[in-house]
């Protein structure tokens, strides 16, 4: 009898596990989780940059310096939809200064996707349902919210650690862009990690020579960009600014979804008539908010001032 009791004992404990487990897994419940962890990578930051190259095919090639900086950077969530999040990221240099920096959109099982090529160049990726089930993707957008990068991979919450991974091309990085003509596409492995004192954005990048023969790769590079949670008074310039200077930028990445949309490909000039695509954009944010215009005239502005930067 008290076998008996034993094993209806340990039968109703498997029971009830299974039960836990089916409810842990439920895809609603993984939507939650998922969505609590991009969410928590907002916040203020302090970020230390470390990048380095690590290997390379040729055994004569000449490894770049590694690159290190530091700033302090702001995530602020602009929007929360049950399958859309928005983070726009905010460099606070001094009290007196603050950049518009990159903008992550994730979104939930989406299939529309923006795929890197090459020379600031972009085409609509062509995925399935079936492709993207149970995934999010991560867009990246540059300061002057033009493409940069699309990826898309599944948030994994194993043992109470919240990570998620990707592949895709990307340009150059803006700390080589400038300096480097050796390769043209450089091909991101991301991994974000949350850690208890914020989050880690882990790299593992190749960088590619894309050529009509193929691809070629140079050379291979580690990085890491730690952000730990520091005091939010820090940023009290940054988000005084962007109480300004939000309604404005809503309505380029209006602009921009427009432009996005209308085509299949997209290829960006980062300069025309002697002024960068991001001194042009953020010129008349000023303007905007010191003339106090509306949405139909910034979106009028900006659509007029996009003009010359866009490549058929």
């Amino acid at each position: 009898m008290k076998f008996l009791n034993l094993i209806l004992v340990l039968s109703g404990m498997i029971t009830l596990n299974a039960n836990a487990q089916t409810k842990v897994d439920a895809p609603e419940d993984k939507l939650e989780k998922d969505r609590k962890a991009i969410k928590s990578l907002a916040g203020f930051y302090k970020v230390n940059f470390n990048y380095g190259e690590v290997t390379a095919p040729d055994p004569n090639y000449q490894f770049s310096k590694p690159y290190r900086s530091h700033g302090k950077e702001w995530a602020e969530i602009i929007v929360d939809e049950p399958k859309r999040i928005v983070i726009q990221h905010m460099l606070a240099i001094d009290d007196t200064t603050v950049i518009k920096h990159w903008r992550q959109d994730w979104t939930y099982e989406d299939p529309n996707i923006m795929l890197y090529t090459q020379d600031n160049a972009w085409k609509k990726g062509s995925f399935t349902a079936a492709d993207v089930k149970g995934k999010w993707t991560q867009k990246v957008y540059q300061v002057d919210d033009s493409p940069r990068y699309q990826g898309f991979g599944t948030w994994s919450h194993v043992g109470g650690h919240d990570a998620w991974s990707s592949e895709t091309d990307s340009p150059l990085p803006r700390r080589e862009s400038t300096v480097r003509k050796d390769y043209n596409v450089l091909t991101r492995g991301s991994r974000i990690t949350l850690t208890k004192e914020g989050w880690m954005f882990e790299q593992d990048n190749k960088k590619v020579v894309r050529t009509p023969q193929g691809d070629k790769l140079l050379a291979v590079e580690k990085g890491y960009e730690e952000f730990t949670k520091i005091d939010p008074k820090t940023f009290a310039y940054a988000q005084k600014w962007w109480t300004s200077q939000q309604n404005y930028w809503a309505d380029v990445r209006n602009v921009w979804a427009d432009v996005i949309g209308s085509g299949d490909t997209l290829k960006v000039k980062t300069m025309a008539n002697g002024k960068l695509l991001y001194e042009t954009l953020f010129s008349l944010g000023d303007q905007s908010v010191k003339e106090k215009w509306t949405a139909a005239q910034n979106k009028e502005k900006v659509k007029t001032a996009l003009q010359p930067y866009l490549s058929k």
